[in-house]
């Protein structure tokens, strides 16, 4: 006589159901798990809503740093960053790290982007090699260094910038040693650090 054949137990659709939701929980662990990396479009986009107070409190403690080491004012360092930047939100503070506008020369890595400059009393619009940093505080020391090294064909270049006591004297160095061509660069430099106070941190 044959042996009836035992019928296959299913398996409940609760526990299926159970599985397939164990299995998106591991997964969604897994995706927080993973960092952002720094040019990725999530971590741009927390640069971008930075507000302007956060921006101030994401350089102020290596601008302290630097005029620790080397004297220059830490409103000094802000103010540029803020009116070369315009708070962190140009293409090349956002996606290169260059906080200055501090160009490129030889095989240094750079990019080519536009910009304006005021020649002959008038803005016109080229194209210019900058610097590329790995972070805002890499490009805040080499806006430092050249303070400190000056150019190769002249090395004293920005020296009354360090020794400036006050922010307006430094101001006033930085147009007179060229750093812009804009004329009205000194004035620009200290509107922002008054309209913010920055002066407060040197």
């Amino acid at each position: 006589m044959a042996r009836k054949k035992k019928k296959q137990l299913k398996m409940p659709a609760i526990i299926v159901g159970f599985l397939l939701i164990l299995v998106g929980f591991v997964f969604s662990l897994m995706s927080l798990t993973d960092p952002v990396g720094n040019n990725s479009p999530l971590a741009r986009q927390e640069d971008e809503n930075m507000t302007k107070q956060e921006f101030i409190d994401r350089l102020l403690p290596h601008a302290e740093e630097l005029q620790e080491g080397y004297g220059i004012l830490p409103s000094v360092i802000i103010g540029q960053a803020i009116l070369e930047s315009n708070w962190g939100t140009s293409q090349l503070a956002h996606e290169y790290n260059n906080l200055f506008g501090i160009k490129a020369y030889g095989d240094q890595d750079k990019v080519n982007l536009e910009t304006k400059e005021y020649v002959n009393e008038q803005w016109i619009t080229i194209k210019g090699d900058f610097r590329v940093y790995n972070s805002w505080e890499e490009s805040m020391d080499d806006h430092t260094m050249l303070f400190v090294n000056g150019v190769d064909w002249n090395p004293q270049k920005y020296e009354e910038v360090l020794t400036a006591q006050n922010y307006e004297q430094a101001a006033e160095a930085l147009q007179e040693a060229g750093y812009a061509t804009d004329p009205g660069y000194a004035d620009k430099v200290k509107e922002v650090i008054e309209n913010y106070q920055l002066d407060q941190y040197d």
